[in-house]
């Protein structure tokens, strides 16, 4: 199941990293899709 959500987070959310992204500029919102496709990917490794 987390390896579909991961996919689905791919494609649907968007991509800090290659924007350049300051954590500490970051809004909660950001923090939390962040936070959201960090869970995901540990879960979907295991």
């Amino acid at each position: 199941m987390f390896k579909i959500l991961a996919k689905l987070n791919k494609w649907l959310l968007p991509n800090y990293t290659k924007q350049g992204l300051d954590l500490a500029k970051a809004t909660k919102f950001q923090k939390a899709i962040i936070a959201w496709k960090y869970y995901v990917t540990i879960h979907a490794l295991d």
